[in-house]
């Protein structure tokens, strides 16, 4: 049995001085997860902007070390691989950024960022081969040849460029494609292109994509799993359905009352809503949504919740459900728990 496509094994990032310092950020705390690329699936995380979304992209991309823990790509830790190990990983994980327009260098064509992967890789035999590849990738993202080889970045829009970097990834046929916020600098009207494209990525070509985003509803229009992430700690996850549908965490539930709706009776200003988003100090040991909860309980306070097994396909890290409502307790998942949690086929979720 082969080794899984990416492992992450209890990492934590913390940003700052030492173990002691309290201006220290804890990006990522204790974080476990297996990512494997049979079957090919998609998985959401979410969280607002400090969650730790993007450092656990960039753990996996290897950009950040982590402070504790290992993050292995086919069982080996990416800051170990030999050259020809990390020459694979560099082509079956892939990127798409969230600034469509930083990625390019303004003195080149976009041919350029097309070309230079199939030229580094030699997944081309000559220069003709090659922009065939290119033709076919733009094709299959919803972009016409002739009217985007030869031009430069400023010369595309936003949405143009966006699709350009998953026709990039798409020339690569990785295992594995991480999607940070790539909607979130693009008109509303391309970002169901641009999600699509993504789908097609998953389900025509068999490439397992992770997509980061603070968007719930996107996430449950193309996911299949969903992670909630708060201040570098999952709160909650599983099938998407089950997360989006019916929140357990105090969290979750709060992301999901933010989205609007066309209802003229919603109550906009609520005085149940959370207090502003505040960052727990570093050496607090309980939940890090404590003062944000209208359920807070004194142990929440004193330790951070483990992961409750609530369901076959669903986890969540809050005391509330520590026991079913008859009283029994309700299981409590180990490190690698979320590997357990998150459905395997997609047939489980299309049905």
């Amino acid at each position: 049995m082969s080794a899984p496509l990416i492992e992450f094994r209890n990492v934590s990032k913390i940003f700052g001085g030492g173990f002691f310092d309290k201006n220290r950020t804890i990006a990522l705390e204790n974080f476990s997860m297996t990512l494997d690329d049979n079957p090919p699936l998609i998985t959401a995380v979410v969280g607002e902007s400090g969650s730790g979304k993007t450092t656990l992209a960039r753990l996996l991309l290897g950009l950040e070390t982590p402070t504790a823990g290992q993050v292995r790509y086919r069982g080996k830790e990416i800051h170990k691989m030999n050259k020809a190990e990390h020459r694979d990983f560099l082509h079956n994980v892939q990127f798409i950024f969230q600034d469509p327009f930083g990625v390019y260098n303004p003195f080149y064509r976009v041919d350029h960022v097309l070309l230079k992967p199939l030229q580094k890789f030699k997944l081309a035999s000559s220069r003709r081969q090659a922009y065939h590849l290119i033709e076919e990738a733009l094709e299959t993202v919803g972009l016409r040849p002739e009217e985007t080889l030869g031009r430069y970045p400023h010369q595309m829009s936003g949405g143009q460029r966006q699709r350009i970097m998953v026709a990039r990834a798409l020339l690569l046929k990785p295992k594995l494609i991480i999607a940070d916020e790539p909607v979130s600098m693009v008109d509303a009207s391309l970002r169901a292109t641009i999600l699509s494209n993504i789908q097609r990525l998953n389900e025509e070509f068999g490439i397992s994509i992770i997509y980061i985003t603070h968007d719930l509803a996107t996430g449950y229009q193309i996911s299949h799993n969903m992670l909630v992430l708060y201040h570098g700690a999952v709160a909650e996850a599983g099938a998407v359905d089950l997360v989006v549908n019916e929140p357990q965490h105090p969290y979750t539930q709060l992301l999901m009352n933010s989205i609007p709706q066309a209802i003229p009776e919603r109550m906009w200003h609520r005085d149940d809503a959370a207090p502003a988003p505040t960052r727990p100090a570093a050496d607090f040991p309980g939940c890090k949504f404590t003062d944000r909860c209208p359920h807070a309980m004194a142990s929440c306070r004193t330790q951070q919740p483990p992961l409750y097994r609530t369901a076959p396909h669903r986890a969540v890290a809050c005391y509330l459900h520590e026991a079913d409502p008859q009283g029994n307790k309700i299981p409590t998942l180990d490190t690698t728990g979320l590997d357990h949690v998150f459905i395997t086929e997609p047939t489980l979720y299309e049905s």
